[in-house]
């Protein structure tokens, strides 16, 4: 195996000039970059990386901790952290929790134990304080797309009330009147904040928001199943439904289907995220948009700031867009 003599040697230049150019801490001329990076293809060299972890004190990896991979949400917004943090140099270690606060815990302390030099958090459950009790005792971690209270570090979210009220409204405007939403655990922040949002635009129209078809639960399919056969069993019916993710439409989709519902000529649906499916379903679904490629890249050009110890900012909020398809239409109409 060669060494870093070897390729130094081959290249012309000293061992630490090699070092130093693969540690990013000198600028060389173009030309002596050139013969090193020869060298190295030559004697197909690679690097020790426990050695260069001595010498820099990082690992050059980071943990992804998502609440479920087999969600498509949640998978994107993982793909596009580890395509950012990939062209950085730096490998993933990724944690499916399902939702399960014990492997949460243990993806946590895997930071603690300094195995990775930073943690971005998803979670899809409310803290009941056993996380930022935990996330407080450490610097490098970032938040993506939920909040945990208590906790001092860096966030990455979108405009969660703003979509919301953007679909609620657009409802309104198609003429409906008996809107219901089915939503993810009460105590989330989008959950909080999309349902802020439905309030907003109901209120501003004065129309009188039915408390009882505010149905909150998981963000699954399942429970976008459950929760419309639940809306369906009533003495009355909503006109349209604000699902407030497309896994939840999808489940949603599929109870009215099988009650022999129409969307959108008997009930009108939006979903938030768009996600790729949302086109593809029948009705292509009127839906919020994320921009996910944009949370996940933020989320790991914060977290490299921390770890390079640099000023970067604790608050983003990304805008949201309102994409119309064909699941809405005027009601009575």
């Amino acid at each position: 195996m060669a060494t870093l003599s070897d390729v130094a040697e081959e290249a012309g230049v000293s061992p630490t000039a090699v070092s130093r150019y693969l540690n990013n801490r000198i600028e060389l001329p173009q030309g002596t970059r050139d013969r090193i990076d020869a060298a190295i293809a030559k004697l197909d060299y690679r690097p020790n990386l426990l050695a260069k972890r001595l010498s820099t004190g990082k690992t050059e990896a980071i943990s992804l901790v998502t609440p479920e991979i087999g969600n498509p949400f949640f998978a994107e917004l993982a793909a596009a952290v580890e395509a950012e943090a990939e062209r950085h140099g730096y490998a993933v270690y990724m944690s499916s929790t399902r939702g399960d606060r014990a492997r949460e815990v243990d993806a946590i302390k895997r930071l603690h134990d300094q195995h990775v030099d930073g943690l971005i958090m998803m979670t899809n459950q409310p803290d009941d304080g056993t996380l930022a009790r935990l996330l407080a005792r450490h610097n490098n971690v970032v938040l993506l797309d939920e909040d945990i209270p208590g906790v001092s570090v860096p966030r990455v979210f979108v405009e969660n009330e703003q979509g919301a009220y953007a679909a609620t409204q657009l409802l309104i405007a198609a003429g409906h009147r008996d809107i219901a939403v089915i939503s993810g655990p009460g105590g989330l922040m989008s959950v909080k904040e999309r349902l802020a949002g439905f309030r907003r635009a109901m209120g501003e129209a004065g129309i009188t928001v039915r408390e009882d078809w505010l149905l909150l639960g998981q963000y699954s399919r399942e429970f976008g199943h459950d929760a419309a056969e639940r809306l369906l069993a009533g003495q009355e019916r909503p006109s349209a439904i604000v699902a407030c993710s497309d896994y939840l439409a999808i489940g949603v989709l599929q109870a009215l289907r099988h009650a022999e519902v129409a969307v959108p000529g008997d009930m009108s649906l939006v979903g938030f995220d768009d996600m790729p499916f949302a086109e593809l379903v029948d009705p292509p679904l009127t839906t919020v948009r994320q921009p996910v490629a944009e949370m996940g890249r933020l989320a790991f050009t914060r977290l490299l700031a921390l770890i390079n110890k640099t000023e970067t900012e604790t608050m983003t909020r990304l805008p949201v867009e309102l994409v119309v398809r064909k699941s809405v239409a005027r009601f009575g109409g």
